[in-house]
């Protein structure tokens, strides 16, 4: 009987310290970016939010009960090391990928679909990758950027009190596929508003728009948008200056940070806009509980004045998605998780916002980008201020065209 008793109680007691074992394994993210060549201004910053903000919900328990691992390692935004770094951080166990550029996650995206990880793909990579009818392992998590130009467009018109017949529309853009990517919204747009539309390409690496804006100068465009990056923003502004177009005309897509402002002026700058996926500044209870909990303790992942800044907020934002995603996966499905236990979990991201960090996203079977809601801030001298609601636009329009692109893809795959 005492010997019955005695196994008993080390079965129980073996179980429990294998319980308590199983809960303390990591949950392994792989963020393979691109820290040293194109993305440089941006990217370090990201990867900054995403390791401050797992290092916080570490302290806090983790995601139900499992430590968050970052793993971050650079591709120099180069294809085949993006793929060598896919390879090596699978066989160690991660299942949730991150490769912050186009031409690597175009690259990457086949060998996660058929290995049946996951892919997390804001704001780079396909645009078309939001249908997942068709992109399964995909989550881009974000407005694509033909949705960002779609409620651009509808801003403008909002302006012109709902009409834009007649009104010039100029697009400035870097000669690349990411400068280029979001044509097709605005020629289709042309053709339903009626407004007249010329696009203006200047070519890599940026440095030299005095021909587009020659061009633009002459065009006289009641609106201009700007499809650039970072450190050519500041670029732009000057030729704006120089040729005596109104800094309050353009919209530029969400990669501008406070960085660029300052290196133009940011008085000279009142009056910008931009489209944002992202609340902007360090007010939000998020960013406060990073800088109190982590920097104000000498624990932070990066420099703290990088902490809130635009590039910093969107790291944060998208991450907030991401591990929610994977923490609904845990409590919902258990453990041990798998790629299809992690995808079945980010369907249950409903209307969720990080408390009002950005746009409310709501993921589903058939759209992993949560609604393709944007806004539009201003930069008023000292910090952005919003000029509208999260909205999305054209929604029918710019699902045409995913459909469209994803039904060739699966075409092609097949």
């Amino acid at each position: 009987m005492q010997s019955t008793l005695k196994r008993m109680l080390v079965a129980a007691a073996l179980l429990v310290s294998s319980q308590v074992a199983l809960a303390a394994d990591p949950i392994k993210f792989g963020l393979c970016y691109d820290l040293t060549k194109i993305y440089v201004a941006a990217v370090p910053q990201l990867a900054q939010a995403v390791k401050d903000y797992a290092d916080l919900l570490n302290a806090r328990g983790g995601l139900e009960g499992h430590p968050i691992e970052v793993s971050v390692q650079d591709h120099g935004n180069e294809p085949q090391r993006g793929i060598d770094c896919y390879e090596r951080l699978k066989r160690e166990g991660t299942m949730v990928f991150d490769f912050f550029s186009t031409p690597v996650s175009r690259a990457v995206l086949p060998r996660i679909m058929q290995d049946g990880n996951i892919l997390v793909q804001p704001l780079v990579g396909r645009g078309d990758a939001v249908d997942g009818e068709v992109f399964k392992q995909v989550f881009p998590l974000a407005p694509t950027y033909w949705g960002q130009a779609a409620n651009i467009i509808s801003y403008f018109k909002k302006q012109g009190g709902g009409s834009l017949k007649g009104k010039k529309v100029a697009f400035l853009y870097l000669d690349t596929p990411f400068g280029r990517e979001p044509m097709p919204v605005f020629e289709a747009l042309k053709r339903l508003e009626s407004y007249e539309f010329q696009s203006f390409p200047f070519p890599v690496p940026g440095n030299d728009q005095s021909a587009a804006f020659a061009q633009i100068r002459r065009f006289q465009p009641d609106w201009l948008i700007l499809w650039s990056f970072s450190p050519l923003n500041p670029i732009t502004f000057r030729e704006m200056q120089r040729n005596g177009i109104p800094i309050d005309k353009l919209v530029t897509v969400n990669w501008i940070n406070e960085v660029d402002i300052n290196n133009f002026g940011a008085a000279a700058a009142k009056g910008l806009k931009r489209s944002t996926v992202v609340v902007g500044g360090a007010e939000h209870p998020l960013v406060k509980d990073i800088l109190r909990e982590l920097y104000d303790k000498g624990k932070g992942n990066g420099d703290r004045k990088l902490v809130a800044d635009s590039y910093y907020n969107t790291g944060l934002a998208v991450y907030s998605s991401v591990f929610e995603g994977v923490r609904i996966a845990v409590k919902t499905q258990g453990w041990p998780l798998t790629p299809e236990k992690i995808r079945q979990g980010m369907y249950g991201i409903k209307n969720f916002d990080a408390k009002g960090f950005m746009a409310p996203i709501t993921i589903t079977p058939k759209d992993h980008g949560g609604g393709g809601k944007t806004r539009i801030d201003m930069w008023d001298g000292s910090k952005w201020v919003a000029q509208t609601d999260w909205f999305a636009d054209y929604t029918g329009l710019v699902n045409t065209l995913v459909k469209a692109n994803s039904a060739d893809f699966a075409k092609a795959a097949k």
